[in-house]
Parts: C-alpha cells; sequence; structure tokens
C-alpha cells in the first residue's frame, strides 16, 4: 500500500537512499544535476519545519507559482508533512488570475520561483498585503524590489526550520496525518466563468497510486520519467506523483522552450504529455516522408504499412503475428522506427501517458505504428487525472481507453454525458457548495461536462465532444469543434484552428498558419511575400489552404465541413486571453478578439 504522502519521500528514502531521484539541469552550467532520495527527504524535512515554524496551521493554504523546479517538489512534499495544503498556480499566470486565487484560497504564504512570477507576487501583495503576508523566491538571481521588506529566498526560509523544536513538531503533525487531510486544490483554467478550486484529499491520491499501480505495472524503478507540463496540470502532478511512488528517477524540465534539447540530453523512458506535442511529431514525421526521394520514400511508406498490420492487427489484440511481418517489423524497429525516436529523444521509451485534450485517430494509429509506445486516456482535475486509458493489449482505436479499475461510468441517457464515480473523484470545489452541488447526481456521479459513449463491453469509452462547446448551426444541425480542429492538427502548415459555427449557416475558422513551414513552402515554389500579412494574402497561399483543409475534412459530413477560413498572423495566447493555462481554446474571447473577421466570412450569406 502506498505510503500517506506526509511520508512518502521519507520513505522511498530508506529504501533507495543516496540513488538519484531528481535530475535538473543547472541554469548557471546547463549540466545536469542529480538529487538524491537521501537529500530530497532532508529538504521535504527542512520544509515542513520551516512551514510550521513560520507558523503555517494544520489544513492551511499556501500557494506555489513556479516552473517545474526542485524547490516546487520540495514545497508540495514539506506541505503535506506539516498538514498544509498546497494550492498551484501556472507560472504563466497573470497578475488578475493570482490575485483571485490568494484572495480565494486566503494564501498568506506564496512560494515563487523566477523573476516574471516575483514581479506578479509583489505587485499583488501591494493590493493585499492584508492577505499575501510573505514572499518566499526559489531562484536566487531575482533582484527584488528595493521596496520590498518582506520576502525571502527558499534557502534561507528553509533555515528556518533546522531546529529540535520544528523538528518534533513536524514529526508530530507527520503522524497525525489523516487520509482525510486535503492535499491540493487545484484552479480550473476557466475557459468560461472564474475559475473552482478542485479540492484532492489524500485518500484521493492513494487511490490514485493504488489503480495506475494495477493498471501500469510496466512502471519500476528502473525508468527515467520528464517532467515537463506544468506541476499544476492534474495530468503532470498525478503522473509525477506516481512515478516518485514507483521508485522512478524525475528529469526536471524547468523551460517549456527547451523540450526538444531536454529530451535529446535525458532520452527519458516516460513522459506524459498533451497531444500537441505528438502532433507536432506527427507533422514533422510527415514533412520528412514528403520530402524523401523515391526510392527512400517508398521504403519509408513500406514502413509504415508494416508497423500499422504488425500493431494493430497483432501486437493490439495479443495474437501471434505471421514470422515473415515479424522479421520485417523487426528489422524496420531498428532502422526506419529507431532512427525516428532517436531524432526526437523517444528511442529508450517504455510508455508515454497521453492526455489533455483530443488525440486524432490518424495520429495515434502512426505513433503506435512507428512503435512509440502511446497510452492514450481521459480524464480532469475533477477525477484526479485517469478516468480511463488504453490497456496493454485489446484497446480501440477511436476509443478513450478502457475504464480503470474500480471507476464507474455511466452516461446520462438526456445528452449522452459522461458520468463518473470512485474513490478518485474530489471532494468538492473549494468554498462553492452549489456549484458543488450541481456538479453531482443525487447517487454521487460526477457530471464531466463531456458527452459520450460506453461500448458494447460496457468497459471501452469513446469521447465525443465538451457539451458547452456544441454549435447548433441556424440550419439546426450540431457541430461538435474539437473534432473538427484536431482533423487539421497534424497538419504541418497549421499551428493553430479555431473552428466558428454557432448559430451561423455554415462552419468558418480562424487559422493560424505555421509561418516556419509555409514559408518555407511559399520560398521553394518561388513566391515572393514582403511579410507575414503579404504572404497570408496571396491568393496562391489561400488556394494552397484551401486545399489541405479538403483534404483533412473528406469524412465530415458536408454540414460539417469548413466553407471559409480566414489566416491569422498572430497565434491565439495565454496573455491575450485567448488561450487558458492548459492552452485550451477560449471560445468567446476569439470570437470577441476577431469579431470583424468572423462577420467578413459570412458576409452575404446570412440575410
Amino acid at each position: 500500500m502506498t505510503p500517506h504522502f506526509a511520508e512518502l519521500i521519507h520513505y522511498q528514502a530508506e529504501r533507495y537512499g543516496q540513488r538519484v531521484a531528481l535530475l535538473h539541469r543547472d541554469p548557471r552550467t546547463g549540466k545536469w544535476l542529480g538529487i538524491s532520495w537521501n537529500a530530497f527527504a532532508d529538504r521535504v524535512r527542512l520544509t515542513s519545519q520551516a512551514l510550521i515554524e513560520y507558523g503555517i496551521g494544520v489544513q492551511e493554504n499556501i500557494g506555489i507559482y513556479a516552473p517545474n523546479m526542485p524547490q516546487y517538489f520540495y514545497t508540495a512534499f514539506g506541505a503535506y508533512g506539516a498538514r498544509a495544503v498546497e494550492v498551484p498556480m501556472y507560472p504563466t499566470g497573470s497578475p488578475d488570475q493570482i490575485k483571485y486565487i490568494v484572495r480565494d484560497a486566503n494564501i498568506r504564504l506564496l512560494f515563487v520561483g523566477e523573476q516574471q512570477q516575483y514581479n506578479n507576487a509583489y505587485k499583488a501583495q501591494q493590493e493585499m498585503g492584508e492577505t499575501l503576508r510573505k514572499i518566499v523566491i526559489f531562484d536566487r538571481s531575482v533582484v527584488r524590489y528595493p521596496t520590498d521588506e518582506t520576502s525571502v529566498f527558499f534557502e534561507e526560509f528553509v533555515r528556518l526550520g533546522d531546529n529540535a523544536r520544528a523538528e518534533t513538531a513536524a514529526r508530530i503533525r507527520r503522524n497525525e496525518a489523516t487520509d482525510d487531510d486535503v492535499a491540493l486544490i487545484i484552479y480550473t483554467s476557466g475557459t468560461t466563468g472564474e475559475p473552482k478550486g478542485v479540492v484532492i484529499t489524500h485518500a484521493n491520491f492513494r487511490e490514485m497510486m493504488r489503480i495506475h499501480t494495477l493498471r501500469l505495472p510496466m512502471v519500476t524503478e528502473r525508468d527515467l520519467s520528464m517532467c515537463f507540463l506544468p506541476l499544476v496540470h492534474i495530468f503532470e502532478k498525478g503522473w509525477t506523483n506516481f512515478c516518485l511512488c514507483r521508485g522512478v528517477r524525475i528529469a526536471i524540465n524547468r523551460d517549456p522552450k527547451m523540450i526538444r534539447q531536454t529530451l535529446l540530453e535525458v532520452r527519458p523512458t516516460l513522459m506524459c504529455n498533451v497531444p500537441r506535442f505528438w502532433e507536432k511529431v506527427y507533422a514533422g514525421a510527415n514533412e520528412r516522408l514528403t520530402r524523401a526521394a523515391g526510392p527512400m520514400q517508398r521504403l519509408l511508406r513500406d514502413a509504415l504499412r508494416t508497423g500499422r498490420e504488425y500493431v494493430l492487427n497483432y501486437r493490439r489484440t495479443g495474437e501471434t503475428p505471421p514470422r515473415t511481418l515479424a522479421l520485417k517489423f523487426a528489422f524496420y524497429q531498428k532502422t526506419v522506427y529507431s532512427a525516428l525516436k532517436r531524432a526526437v529523444g523517444i528511442e529508450r521509451g517504455n510508455i508515454f501517458p497521453v492526455a489533455g485534450a483530443p488525440l486524432s485517430d490518424e495520429i495515434a494509429e502512426f505513433l503506435l505504428s512507428v512503435d512509440i509506445p502511446i497510452v492514450y486516456g481521459y480524464g480532469l482535475s475533477e477525477t484526479s487525472a485517469t478516468v480511463c486509458c488504453y490497456p496493454t493489449v485489446g484497446y480501440t482505436l477511436g476509443s478513450i481507453g478502457t475504464l480503470m479499475p474500480d471507476i464507474d461510468v455511466r452516461i446520462d441517457p438526456e445528452n449522452n454525458e459522461i458520468l463518473v464515480r470512485g474513490k478518485t473523484i474530489m471532494r468538492e470545489y473549494y468554498r462553492k457548495p452549489e456549484e458543488t452541488r450541481r456538479a453531482f447526481t443525487p447517487d454521487g456521479y460526477f457530471r464531466t461536462g463531456d458527452a459520450g459513449r460506453l461500448g458494447e463491453d460496457g468497459c471501452t469509452l469513446f469521447f465525443q465532444e465538451r457539451i458547452k462547446d456544441l454549435f447548433k448551426t441556424s440550419n439546426g444541425k450540431y457541430i461538435a469543434p474539437q473534432a473538427i480542429e484536431m482533423s487539421l492538427g497534424g497538419n504541418p502548415y497549421i499551428e493553430q484552428c479555431a473552428v466558428i459555427a454557432d448559430e451561423r449557416k455554415f462552419v468558418s475558422a480562424l487559422i493560424v498558419p505555421a509561418f516556419d513551414a509555409l514559408e518555407a513552402h511559399a520560398r521553394a515554389r518561388g513566391i515572393a511575400f514582403t511579410d507575414r500579412a503579404d504572404l497570408i494574402a496571396r491568393e496562391d497561399i489561400i488556394r494552397f489552404y484551401r486545399s489541405l483543409i479538403e483534404e483533412a475534412q473528406q469524412h465530415f459530413a458536408s454540414f460539417e465541413k469548413i466553407k471559409r477560413f480566414t489566416l491569422l498572423q498572430r497565434p491565439f495566447t495565454i496573455q491575450d486571453g485567448e488561450l487558458t493555462d492548459t492552452l485550451k481554446l477560449r471560445r468567446g474571447a476569439i470570437a470577441r478578439r476577431y469579431a470583424a473577421e468572423i462577420e467578413a466570412m459570412y458576409k452575404d450569406t446570412e440575410k
């Protein structure tokens, strides 16, 4: 049984001692440094003691506003040991978002990572000093405001607890920790309305660890996992905690922009990630395939056909393949598939969980066919992540996997909403009793807000669409925008796409080109342009994108197809309020910002 998270790191230190637990890149030298389980446990112990010495009470909320860093781990597990509650915030969060969470969760102690987080936190403190009393800074290179008289660096803060009194108090707290204690409050990114705090208990944590151990026994202490998504994301949080429970080494990627370099340096065996990452891998592979000369292109296409037949017809079902097919697959494993994976840094892959957004069948099939061991799944913050995922054998392409052990799902007959019940479901929305009441059925099932269906086996789940995202055209047809957007997600010339259809006569789209690929395409064809605005206005470029869209939409019904589109010069961003912190589209904000462009697409058509 998994130890309580108040004790977990100390328990693992007794088992593994000087073995490496965490790896991180030194920001000054660029070298990767290891942190042993013993050192990890010592930092967690001192952090717990410092929290208690500072005056943090049992079940008091403490904030963490930082990128992935070793100090993040020390603080989170230090909080569990002090029976405090971790309240993480996205490192990209704006000052207003931080103020909202600090106020709602009544946070008086906030840990921050780098300069930008410190600047935002200090500005927030100036407005709400009665609530936010102290800021603790992880990065020693942060320059503090001259007027800042209360913040301290992390190393100074932990020294506060380096005494016998705090050590005794921390030991008592750990011994008194219970499964009913709240471990974590994760604020939803809020595509509509204000964010809600999802309350996760230690009982939720331990059940999460139990069912993942049953489903994923292949994850062992021999593995090395890449911590890439922000630790405030329930997917990364749950996955990394599971890895720590299994004795896995964790390589911490601090800067998301460096992930390509990091993968090539670390070459992990495990990594959880969102579909957008794999869409880019797919787009890059497709681009190389189309550029290959005749004989090489034929070889690559045969490798894909072989992989598809071997994986989908035999490995997936657990059946023995014909000897000739097995030999061909083994050959391509050592050549084509291996070369592709080495180029990304994933050739040592054991499993790569994928979730957080829909993954197209085309991309899932490609990844599996080239021997990339993805495990596609589905979950939410409110379900402590995983509700279902692909089993090793017997998964169904097009599904989001089979239900995790002891997770109960039913489908609401009125609107096909996926309803979930189990011991991983959140306790409540923090300080929002009415929202909590509405989130559950009378018999205790959580309303996910997602439409889906169960397969004939009663265990395989199929995702259809976010219910609130469904558009109804003026002709009365229902449109699932994510399915349309997903069909374009793996295209190397398309960076982002937002579908428009609500109360409109037909489907249109705002498309952000992948400008590096598009500019290379234009130069190769002798298309002259002065800047990006000039490039996307050219008729031959518009025709090119029309052909890409038509090719991607062949399997859609006529009313689902994009009839008109507009190419945009700039991407949708978190900073401009068009994306959530988990990179989901804020459709309302996009519709408001691009109202003129949208209206132009429907001009003379909706009278």
